[in-house]
């Protein structure tokens, strides 16, 4: 193929892309990386997986072709090879993660080794921030509203934030403010898997789905090939931090009405009590989703009732239920 008509090649999620590309995936076996590398590799480009394992798995790399590197990203990493662009995934994720140090050094630390590692070669570098800076903030949340960290997690992700505004001169960084993803190669997490996971495993049991009293909480879900997309339209993006939602909010009860209709099933929902402190739980995340739009030309193309069934037919396919 030409160069003239790689050029006029656009992948399968919508966003240009000029050339096959060397790339790293940091975390790239966990959930979100998994899926980006798989479809980075699909795209022609070729892609090396560094990733730990602290939280990922090998199941989500069936069919996956490239390198994979088994280090910790946040220790000395080190790379002769050169790349075009990072995608950086790997985090200590976890909100209720029991160490708050273990969760800002390993997550501040790692992505320094990437700005390290990308300054060497004037790397793109792709990194995932959290819709948890903004706590308990004004909703529809804005990129440049006041932030309101209450975990740790959250502020590793601000202090990286920090991080890139300082090399804003030097590098092309983008940063992906996600907000509630979920989806397939989510399972190996456990219990921080998304509650989308949580609540098709106790249905599927015949057990009624448990909220937190009562369902009104809302999240803004978007699906992870939304966010495997916004990823790729970040090479090309006017550098920054945006936020990766669909701008709609979606109650935990109505959630609930969309699973049993996915899974037609007919499943109450049983009630229990909050159990985490209220200042550090986020009961309403709702993305303002201009500035993606404008800056980051990313819209969320998966409407919520075909992402749970497409979800729900991949899980009943793949994962077991004990």
């Amino acid at each position: 193929m030409t160069m003239s008509k790689i050029a006029q090649c656009r992948n399968s999620l919508g966003c240009g892309k000029s050339m096959s590309m060397k790339v790293l995936v940091s975390g790239g076996a966990g959930f979100i990386g998994s899926q980006l590398a798989l479809q980075l590799e699909k795209n022609g480009d070729e892609v090396t997986i560094v990733d730990d394992f602290f939280s990922a798995h090998p199941e989500n790399l069936i069919g996956f072709r490239g390198q994979v590197l088994k280090q910790d990203i946040s220790a000395s990493f080190q790379s002769s090879d050169l790349y075009d662009a990072i995608f950086h995934q790997a985090a200590i994720t976890d909100p209720r993660h029991p160490s708050d140090n273990e969760v800002l050094e390993k997550n501040i630390n790692g992505f320094q080794n990437i700005l390290n590692l990308a300054g060497r070669n004037q790397a793109k570098v792709v990194y995932a921030s959290t819709a948890g800076l903004y706590g308990n903030g004004p909703v529809p949340m804005r990129e440049d509203q006041l932030k309101d960290c209450s975990t740790a997690y959250a502020r590793s992700k601000l202090e990286m934030e920090k991080m890139a505004e300082e090399h804003k001169t030097k590098l092309h960084l983008v940063g992906l403010r996600y907000f509630n993803v979920f989806g397939p190669n989510e399972a190996h997490k456990g219990r921080p898997a998304s509650m989308m996971y949580h609540l098709w495993r106790q249905m599927r049991q015949g057990n009624r789905p448990r909220l937190f009293k009562w369902g009104e909480q809302i999240r803004d879900f978007i699906y992870v090939k939304d966010v495997v997309a916004a990823n790729l339209c970040a090479l090309t993006a006017v550098p920054g931090v945006y936020n990766v939602g669909t701008g709609v909010g979606t109650s935990f009860n109505e959630l609930v009405t969309c699973l049993n209709k996915a899974m037609g099933t007919q499943l109450e929902p049983e009630y229990f009590d909050m159990p985490f402190d209220e200042g550090t739980y986020q009961h309403h995340t709702l993305a303002d989703v201009e500035k993606a739009k404008k800056g980051l030309k990313f819209q969320a193309k998966w409407k919520l009732a075909h992402a749970v069934k497409d979800y729900i037919d991949f899980l009943d396919a793949n994962v077991l239920i004990p």
